[in-house]
């Protein structure tokens, strides 16, 4: 059997640092519990060294069920740079919970999850990831258990998400029994023998559903928004960007089996893409709540992702402007974030008049973060949009295209709703802030966003050389 340990080091190192952690903070004092986040950032950081030399040639491994490639490894490296982000921002913010270094080790583990997503080159190691990275998502986003509402969103996202793993199970059954295989080689490989089967295509839907709940895409959707208001948040930083991250990798090479003139299943994505930016969009509108309006923001965001879902084999740039998109989607959505979790949780509109006098750099950053989730140039949304409309116009569906441009439009809108209190309103008090962790948070986010725009032509040609397994 193959089984070559040495294409998962990175992996494995990010299961090691999960059980150090765990160890450490079970024997640390409730003052010391911080410590187990440079432990966790150490461990990330090695891990992304290492996957950094990993060569992005395609093939697959451990027999057939891990795959190596370009997407793979941009993914993964997206996936350990967001957790790093999302380990900043919390010790600040979990400093009077008196056992909280736990919380790293299942964000380590949730991360692991999501890597294990865009990796998976077999339904049941799909299956896998998707599990690992709802397990320890349940328990990040009820992690204040003295607080309803984060509670009641753990709660919701476990149920949702208790059904959603259902379908996705009936759906690789479905799969397997009429392709005859889990592995995506073999079952590629027996496709041409199969007619356009209505079992097989059932199975594929319900597949498509399961990995569309990771996503935060309809018709699996509901959890976002409360996940992003209920959640702590750096919790919720995590979740709305992590592990759609893994997902949008593990669908785009899911679709890419199935031959477009045989398989009626990118019309499918479409339609969903149209559905959730859609939806997403109107209902953040009229949001009062910055988090909840973050948490419908990131349901539109999975519908521009399924954009370059829905052109796989009919565009030849349609990996790389989804890996562009997300780059530019996780370090906006990271940013707006950061800033809540350093203003001590401000979430309502109110909450941000005066925000530009008070605290210029925190305000920048905001700003940044909404315009980039809109797409103005030069910041990072703007080239993860401007390639995917291009890739989808390539394709053949122009049509979506004009859609999500109507979609982006909408979208500033609200985004300019909460811009606007914090350059033009006058506050009341002064604005606290919680300290050193967050604001580093607020830094690296911010200068991610702005950095990455600039340097949009650059991060262009290295992504445009990453090949998926076919």
């Amino acid at each position: 059997m193959d089984m070559p340990v040495g294409d998962i080091v990175p992996e494995v190192v990010v299961i090691l640092t999960a059980v150090g952690a765990l160890l450490l903070a079970s024997f640390t004092s409730e003052r010391r519990q911080w410590l187990v986040a440079p432990l966790a950032l150490a461990g990330l950081a090695v891990a992304g060294f290492i996957l950094s030399w990993q060569s992005e040639e395609a093939r697959l491994t451990f027999s057939g069920t891990w795959a190596i490639d370009g997407a793979s490894v941009w993914a993964r490296l997206m996936i350990l740079a967001g957790t790093i982000l999302a380990i900043l921002m919390s010790p600040d913010w979990f400093r009077t919970d008196k056992r909280h270094g736990e919380y790293y080790a299942i964000l380590l583990f949730s991360a692991l999850g999501a890597m294990v997503l865009a990796g998976a080159a077999d339904l049941l190691q799909l299956v896998m990831g998707v599990l690992l990275s709802s397990v320890t998502g349940y328990t990040l986003a009820a992690y204040h258990r003295d607080w309803p509402l984060s509670v009641e969103s753990g709660m919701k996202y476990f149920l949702v998400g208790a059904f959603a793993n259902a379908i996705l199970v009936v759906g690789v059954t479905l799969v397997f029994g009429m392709a005859g295989a889990t592995g995506y080689g073999e079952i590629a490989a027996n496709l041409p023998d199969l007619a356009p089967s209505p079992l097989l295509l059932l199975g594929l839907a319900l597949v498509v559903i399961g990995v569309a709940f990771k996503l935060g895409a309809v018709p699996a959707h509901t959890w976002v928004p409360d996940i992003a208001e209920g959640a702590p948040a750096p919790a919720a930083a995590f979740l709305t960007v992590v592990p759609k991250i893994g997902a949008a990798i593990a669908l785009f090479r899911l679709v890419e089996l199935f031959p477009p003139e045989a398989f009626t299943i990118r019309p499918l994505i479409a339609i969903l893409a149209v559905a959730t930016m859609t939806l997403g969009n109107l209902a953040a509108l009229w949001q009062d709540d910055m988090r909840r309006m973050l948490g419908w923001s990131s349901v539109s965001q999975s519908g521009y992702a399924l954009m370059a879902v829905a052109v796989v084999g009919l565009s030849d740039s349609a990996l790389s402007a989804l890996l562009i998109f997300l780059v530019g989607y996780a370090l906006s959505n990271l940013a707006a974030f950061a800033v809540i979790a350093h203003l001590r949780g401000r979430t309502t509109r109110e909450d941000y008049k005066g925000l530009a006098s008070a605290r210029p750099f925190v305000a920048i950053t905001l700003i940044v973060a909404l315009l980039s989730l809109v797409g103005i140039p030069p910041l990072a949304g703007f080239f993860g949009k401007l390639t995917l409309f291009l890739a989808t116009i390539d394709g053949g569906y122009a049509w979506l295209a004009v859609v999500a441009l109507a979609n982006t439009v909408i979208s500033l809108f609200y985004y300019l709703r909460f811009v606007a209190p914090v350059c033009f309103a006058a506050g009341d008090a002064p604005i606290a802030v919680l300290g050193r962790w967050t604001v580093i948070a607020v830094a690296v986010s911010a200068a991610g966003v702005i950095g990455f725009g600039l340097a949009g032509e650059i991060i262009f040609a290295a992504v445009t050389q990453a090949q998926l397994y076919q």
